[in-house]
Order: structure tokens, then sequence, then C-alpha cells
């Protein structure tokens, strides 16, 4: 019998090639549900749902196997991993994407089979058709939580699929920009209200390094990111901040509005250690006590 995961993530397992101003890289282990399962590990065990090719290199899976991380879903087809190519100039907050080649992505057909389903689960970025037939597996009844990512090429080419998952999770996690663009809302506390009219009882907007907003029923939190000196690749960042803030919710089980602000700090402190290096390199060299140490700190500083 496998040991039993409380969280789970579907998304993609990548090879990136990645340029910012402080330097480059040909080849970094990237994807959504790999940062985002590498970072919640810290916290819980977790099951990783994705597909890679045949030239995922080994070095990758052993990265993977470090944490208490399940990858009996992480399945190997013929053909080549999906690769992304991004370039940062100025603004660390936007990437250039130069390439994107979905490979074994566009056979990608998630199927769960899991002894015990976890209680806690996030769709990561993927097609929203994609979330739908992963929804269409799961009992809602069983799961106490469940949160989705989306980007603004969904927003722009399958809105109405975006609505019919809306519908069906707790929690909407996106960036500024992408709340702005689905709701042609300038003000993000508008465009988070009119987000849950949607369906999502909760709006997790993440601001890069303005911070986060968070919005629960009619409650709002508002914090600002971990101030850091030196961001070298912002990559995963988001993906890292909804790793940290799904990992502590699936640790404490809590999904009260006192406990959700902690996991929204958790997942600002995460996506601090992330931008610090290239891929999960920074993540790779911290512990438990290294994260509950800054969050004090980010306690100290936030307080007045």
């Amino acid at each position: 019998m496998s040991e039993h995961s409380p969280l789970a993530v579907v998304g993609t397992v990548a090879i990136d090639a990645i340029e910012t101003p402080y330097g480059k890289k040909d080849q970094v282990f990237g994807g959504s549900a790999a940062y985002f399962s590498y970072v919640a590990s810290f916290f819980t065990r977790v099951a990783l749902v994705a597909v890679v090719g045949q030239d995922f290199p080994l070095e990758y899976r052993r990265i993977l196997e470090e944490r208490p991380i399940d990858l009996s879903h992480l399945h190997t087809l013929e053909g080549k991993t999906f690769a992304w190519k991004g370039k940062y100039t100025g603004d660390m907050n936007m990437a250039q994407t130069l390439a994107t080649d979905l490979n074994t992505l566009l056979d990608f057909n998630p199927e769960l089979h899991f002894e015990k389903h976890p209680e806690f689960l996030f769709l990561a970025n993927i097609d929203p058709n994609l979330q739908l037939k992963v929804l269409d597996q799961v009992h809602r009844e069983n799961l106490k939580y469940v949160a989705c990512d989306t980007m603004n090429f969904w927003i722009q080419t399958r809105l109405e699929d975006l609505h019919k998952v809306f519908k069906r999770v707790d929690c909407l996690i996106l960036n500024d920009g992408e709340a702005r663009m689905l709701t042609e809302e300038s003000n993000l506390i508008k465009a988070a209200r009119a987000i849950a009219k949607m369906g999502p009882k909760h709006v997790l907007i993440k601001k890069g390094e303005h911070g986060a907003l968070f919005l629960y029923g009619h409650e709002i939190f508002s914090l600002p990111a971990y101030p850091i000196d030196k961001v070298s690749d912002p990559t995963g960042a988001g993906d890292t901040f909804a790793g940290g803030f799904m990992g502590y919710l699936a640790l404490t089980g809590d999904t009260s509005f006192t406990n959700m602000k902690k996991a929204v700090a958790m997942g600002t402190i995460v996506a601090s250690f992330t931008v610090q290096d290239f891929g999960l390199d920074a993540v790779r060299k911290i512990t438990r006590a290294d994260l509950d140490e800054r969050l004090k700190h980010f306690q100290q500083i936030c307080s007045f």
C-alpha cells in the first residue's frame, strides 16, 4: 500500500531555458507541478500528476525524489518533455517567451488512481479542459479544498471552459495582469470581487514584487512581498507561492480566514527563496527551519 498524500497537484514538468540580467542557463528544471510539489513537500506529502518525455533527465527525477513526493502519477511518454524558453530584461515581473514546445504535453491525459484520494487539490496552469477532466474524476464531497491557476493564454482562448472550472473550485490563484484581463477591471479589489462572482469563494492575486491580495468572502487581506535585494530568476515564483500556500493548508487542515492569511504569508516566504537562484536551486538549499526563520522576520518587518 502506497503512502497517503493529503495534497495533489496536476500540472507541467518541464525543461526550461532562461536568461535574466543575472545569467543565462540553457537547461533548467522547471514546470508548474515541479515547482509546486517541491516546495509544498516542506509541509506535507504531495502527489505529482504530470507527463514527461523520454529525454527527461534522470537527475531531475532524482531532485523530486529528494522530497516526500509521490511520483506514481508522473508518466513517461514517447517524445520530448514540454520545453519553455524565456528571457527577462528590465521588468523582472514579466518574462518574454521566446519558444514553447508542448511536445508530450499534447498527449497529457491525466488519470487519477489513488487508493485514498487527497483532501487538497491544486490544478496548476494547464488547459482548462484538462482541469475539468481532473475534477470529473474526484468526488468533490471528499475534497476539503480545491484551488486552480490559469494564465492569459487560456483567458483569451478558453474563457468558456475557464468559467466552468471557476464554478467548481474554492480558490482561483492568478497574477494581477490576468485578474485585470479576466474582469476588465483596473482596480484589483474590484477585480477580485468580480472573479468571486464567477464561482470561487476565495481569490488570491499575486502581484510579484508588490505582494499579494487575498479575498475571502467579504474579508480582504493584503500582504507585501518579502524584500529581496537581488532577484536572479523569477521563473516559478508564482508556482512555489501556490505550493507554500496549499502545502500549509494541507498541513494544518484549517481553511479559516485566520489560518489562510498565514498560508498566504508562507507562500510569500517560499517564493522569496525561489527567486534568489535559477530554477529550484535556491529552495533545494533550504529547510523548513529556514522558512520559519524568514517568516518570523517577515512578521517583524510587517508589524507596526
